[in-house]
């Protein structure tokens, strides 16, 4: 396992467009790091640019102290596992995981210690004599997977893995690698377009919009800290409510309904000349009706979504609609007022110009 460290890295083509600017990040040894975001917004280039598949315009990358901006990939110590498996139809498991190692003149005992190794931990042990064909499609990820570990590299790089597997599979597959991160203790980079894997996988995120890194943190923090309106829009299922709100005498109007603020978060609010009010679906409470209090708000019932283990809520508060995670039990009819307790330790308040918690 090792360390990379991006300075300063930059990506751009014909010398106009820019669609990495000035990154800067340390992924420690046997640290699980995501880059997360929207399509379009730089990740995958981003983890090209670290295997030595993009060329870097400007800035560092170092594996493990080492720059590595000129290596060609084979000389990075990386393996890759790309979204399309990229497999040898007409080699078996057992020949397309030993492929890479015959390549560098590994001799033969020690591939096939390598490949049952890798084989036996990933359970396809069984089935190293069949060709991909004969494979579901997450049995074919793990063989790619497997790949990458008899190489033993210094970091391993995940591209978008799971996306072309079913519901299923991807919630069984993403157990399968944080189990094979917590055995190898490896250095990993994963990219992925959906926040619920990187908020399940990681142990730090890099959240990412426009080629510029929005926060790198723990998934907690990520969650429960937003550094900015965009992480807290796009972190959670549902997302945060994110709200335009006017702000006086230390609380916030949400056209007509008023919500009292926490002191130090009204302080922090002044420095800011428009606001954007943030609360997520479970740090909003139904009370029983007509319940009077500061951080109690009345609405009324628009929709509700019942998912089984609970129900999502949306009420109309003022001139704007909060979705709110409610029991399974919850049955209002639409229509129906109801009281709303919002819990003032969860409340954020983002500058609605530069976008930046406050």
């Amino acid at each position: 396992m090792a360390s990379v460290q991006l300075h300063n890295v930059q990506k751009n083509y014909d010398g106009k467009t820019t669609v990495i600017h000035g990154m800067e990040l340390e992924i420690r040894h046997g640290e699980f790091v995501v880059f997360v975001g929207p399509s379009g917004c730089g990740k995958s280039t981003l983890l090209r640019m670290i295997a030595g598949l993009e060329d870097i315009s400007g800035g560092d990358v170092l594996i493990d102290g080492v720059r590595v901006n000129d290596a060609p990939p084979r000389h990075r110590d990386i393996a890759m596992v790309f979204q399309d498996y990229a497999l040898y139809p007409h080699k078996t498991l057992f020949d397309n995981m030993a492929f890479g190692l015959r390549l560098r003149k590994t001799p033969e005992d020690e591939i096939k210690r390598r490949v049952m190794d890798a084989a036996r931990l990933l359970r396809i042990d069984h089935m190293l004599d069949r060709r991909p064909a004969a494979l579901s499609g997450g049995q074919r990820q793990r063989v790619a997977i497997g790949r990458a570990i008899v190489r033993q590299p210094k970091v391993f790089l995940f591209d978008e893995p799971l996306s072309n597997l079913d519901a299923q599979l991807r919630n069984e597959m993403r157990s399968e690698i944080k189990k094979l991160h917590q055995r190898l203790g490896a250095t990993i980079i994963y990219v992925t377009h959906d926040q619920v894997e990187a908020m399940t996988l990681a142990d730090r995120i890099v959240v990412m919009s426009g080629g510029h890194k929005m926060q790198y943190a723990t998934p907690d923090e990520i969650y429960n800290q937003p550094a900015a309106q965009f992480v807290a829009g796009f972190t959670g299922s549902p997302p945060m409510n994110l709200v335009p709100c006017a702000l006086s005498g230390g609380a916030v109007d949400l056209g007509g309904a008023r919500v009292q603020l926490p002191p130090t978060l009204a302080t922090r609010a002044e420095i800011a000349k428009k606001h954007v009010f943030g609360i997520r679906p479970e740090n909003i409470s139904p009370l029983p009706r007509n319940v009077t209090g500061e951080l109690n708000v009345q609405s009324t019932v628009v929709i509700s979504e019942p998912l089984g283990a609970e129900t999502l809520v949306t009420f109309q508060v003022g001139q704007v609609e909060l979705v709110a995670r409610c029991a399974a039990s919850y049955k209002m009819p639409a229509g129906s007022q109801q009281t709303l307790y919002l819990d003032p330790q969860a409340m954020h308040l983002f500058d609605g110009d530069s976008g930046k918690a406050l």
